[in-house]
């Protein structure tokens, strides 16, 4: 079958490797679509120091079940339409038995195993990380499988922080892969969301998502600052730390920040006064991916309507290494995805 392989990092190649075979309670899953997320780019440049060439690359997926081992029927079936339910994180295994598992924290298990390799033909999962569905949600919607799920797990947070439905957020980086369902999800639940991004056709892009504001990073801080007096609770989906700088000085006292996107470890860090951070009563929450029952809520919604894809950016495998190069530019609005996996 035909796979991406990154061979060293910054060269992805397209190579025949074996089909998998479904091992211990999994299904092969014959891909029709993958998603193109930011982490693959990380992974596939060496941003990230955590995977060593030569590995397969991508983590969203959607696809028909054509195999299942007999440990697996209790979970899926022969024929089933499914999503990749976690992405790539714990996407592979998660022990269900440890204090994380029994938390609803499988992301953190110690025992977990990742999923990777959706640039691909098959891919074998682990059949408990599958979501089914239903037809409305088109193959299109690929991304629902990290970055959806991702946004969704965030949004989500704010109630278990103690942010309730009205109160004003800002979503930083609202425009892109996670922060634009992150808007969408946010409307769903009631929040009042200034969207913040960067450039004109973006901010039409965040009005157009259902957003109460969009306003550029130029001009973020002046404008919340003086309408609202800060914001509730700041959430952080641009990978730049210069938009984590940003988020905390948009929070009023008692705020919160989630923090969501993932930057290149040559962005370095971002700095906390330690006097600043106390006395104002700010809160810093990090935020990995989802749980499968998240996904099957995220599915819910998109089967109603209320979230939606936006695809900025369709292309075969052959097109992955342009297409990363676009989204390292900033130029693609919304996700990119694979929808002919043979071409």
């Amino acid at each position: 079958m035909r796979a991406v392989i990154v061979e060293k990092f910054g060269n992805i190649i397209i190579k025949d490797i074996p089909k998998p075979s479904p091992g211990y309670e999994e299904a092969l899953v014959k891909i029709s679509s993958a998603g193109v997320c930011h982490s693959d780019l990380h992974l596939a440049y060496g941003d990230w120091p955590v995977a060593t060439p030569p590995f397969p690359l991508g983590h969203e997926g959607i696809g028909i079940i054509e195999e299942i081992s007999p440990d697996a029927e209790a979970f899926v079936k022969k024929g089933d339409r499914v999503i990749l339910g976690l992405g790539g994180t714990a996407g592979g295994y998660w022990c269900g038995a440890c204090e994380y598992c029994f938390a609803g924290k499988p992301m953190l298990c110690l025992k977990r195993k990742n999923l990777i390799g959706t640039f691909s033909e098959y891919v074998s999962v682990w059949a408990k990380a599958l979501v089914k569905l239903p037809d409305e949600v088109s193959d299109g919607e690929v991304p629902l499988a990290c970055a959806g799920l991702t946004a969704y797990s965030a949004i989500k947070k704010l109630t278990l922080f103690g942010i309730p439905s009205g109160k004003s957020i800002a979503i930083i980086g609202a425009a892109g892969g996670l922060g634009h369902y992150a808007v969408q999800i946010a409307k769903a639940f009631g929040y009042k969301i200034i969207g913040v991004d960067i450039g004109p056709e973006k901010l039409e892009f965040i009005e157009k998502l259902g957003a109460n504001y969009a306003v550029d990073v130029s001009n973020a801080r002046k404008f919340i600052n003086e309408i609202f007096n800060g914001v509730y609770a700041s959430m952080v989906f641009s990978s730049k730390i210069a938009g984590f700088e940003l988020g905390l000085r948009l929070l009023k006292a008692g705020g919160l920040l989630i923090a969501v996107g993932l930057p290149a470890f040559k962005e370095g860090s971002i700095s906390i006064n330690p006097f600043e951070f106390i006395l104002r009563g700010w809160q810093i929450v990090g935020s990995l991916v989802g749980t499968v029952e998240e996904m099957r809520e995220l599915v819910q919604l998109a089967t109603e309507g209320r979230v939606k894809t936006h695809i900025g950016r369709v292309g075969n495998l052959s097109d992955l290494n342009q297409i990363f190069e676009e989204l390292e530019q900033g130029k693609i609005v919304g996700r990119a995805i694979i929808d002919n996996i043979m071409k």
